[in-house]
C-alpha cells in the first residue's frame, strides 16, 4: 500500500483546486453568470410586465366603474325623462278628456234645450189647437140661437167702450 504524505496531498489538492477554479472561471463561470443574469433579467421583465398588467387592470377597473356610473346616471335621466313624458301624456289626455266631456255636456244641454223648446212649442200648439176647438164649440153653442148672439154682441160692445 502506498500512502502519500499529507503535505503532498494538500499540495496536489490545492493545485487541482486552483486548476479547476481557473478552468471553471475561464469556461463555465461566464456562461453561468450570463445565464443567472439572463434569468434575473427575465424575472425582472416578468415582474415589470406583471406590474404593468396590474396597473392596466386597475385602470380598466376604474374605467369600467366610470362607465357604469355614467350608464347609471344616463339610465336615471332616461327614466326621469320617461316619467315626465308619461305624466305629460296623462295630463294631456285628462285635459283632452275634460274638454271632450265638457263639449259633450254642452251639446247634450243644447240638445235638451232644443228638445225642451220643441216640446213646449208642441204643447203650446196642442193647447192652442184644443183652445180653438173648445172656443169653436163654445161659440157655436153661444151663437146657435139669436138671443145669445145679441147678448154676446152687447157684451163685446160694452167691453170695447170701457177700455
Amino acid at each position: 500500500m502506498n500512502f502519500v504524505a499529507p503535505e503532498a496531498l494538500i499540495f496536489w489538492t490545492t493545485i487541482f483546486f486552483i486548476l479547476f477554479f481557473f478552468l471553471l472561471a475561464k469556461y463555465a463561470w461566464k456562461p453561468i453568470l450570463n445565464a443567472v443574469k439572463e434569468r434575473e433579467n427575465t424575472i425582472n421583465n416578468s415582474l415589470a410586465e406583471a406590474e404593468k398588467a396590474r396597473q392596466e387592470m386597475q385602470d380598466l377597473t376604474a374605467s369600467n366603474e366610470k362607465i357604469l356610473k355614467e350608464a347609471r346616471v344616463e339610465r336615471e335621466n332616461m327614466l326621469k325623462e320617461a316619467r315626465e313624458i308619461k305624466e305629460n301624456l296623462i295630463s294631456e289626455a285628462k285635459d283632452e278628456a275634460n274638454i271632450q266631456s265638457n263639449k259633450m255636456i254642452e251639446q247634450a244641454k243644447a240638445s235638451i234645450e232644443i228638445e225642451k223648446q220643441a216640446a213646449i212649442t208642441d204643447i203650446k200648439n196642442q193647447v192652442a189647437s184644443l183652445s180653438i176647438g173648445i172656443a169653436e164649440k163654445v161659440i157655436k153653442d153661444e151663437l146657435s140661437n139669436k138671443d145669445k148672439q145679441l147678448k154676446l154682441i152687447d157684451k163685446m160692445l160694452d167691453d170695447a167702450t170701457l177700455n
